[in-house]
């Protein structure tokens, strides 16, 4: 339960972040952030497989790279419905898809240590 606590802050972290590194991306608060990296932590377990399945042809030609794509799309979504996160536009969400996933990875490496 506390891996999956501390992964969850990681994860709020690195929307926080996105929202001060890349432009085009804005997080009104920790709170906000929060609630979106459980949301797109959801929306990664359930949403994210039904995608990769859909997308699997374009996914195999472009040798696995479309799913930074697909990353990019559901976290530019959560954007529509969360108040207090924005999202510019596509290439910020790539970018923010990006600095979300680099930091989580990077977190639940250093938890995986301590654990």
């Amino acid at each position: 339960m506390i891996v999956f606590i501390a992964q969850w802050f990681v994860n709020a972290l690195g929307v926080l972040a996105a929202g001060y590194f890349v432009p085009g991306v804005s997080v009104t608060s920790f709170y906000i952030a929060l609630i979106v990296a459980a949301f797109l932590g959801v929306l990664n377990l359930l949403v994210r497989p039904i995608l990769v399945v859909l997308t699997l042809p374009i996914t195999l030609l472009t040798l696995g790279l479309f799913t930074f794509v697909i990353n990019a799309l559901l976290f530019w979504f959560l954007a529509s419905f969360i108040q207090g996160f924005a999202v510019a536009g596509f290439f910020a969400a790539f970018v923010g898809a990006l600095v979300v996933s680099a930091i989580s990875f990077i977190g639940r490496h250093f938890i995986e240590m301590i654990d």
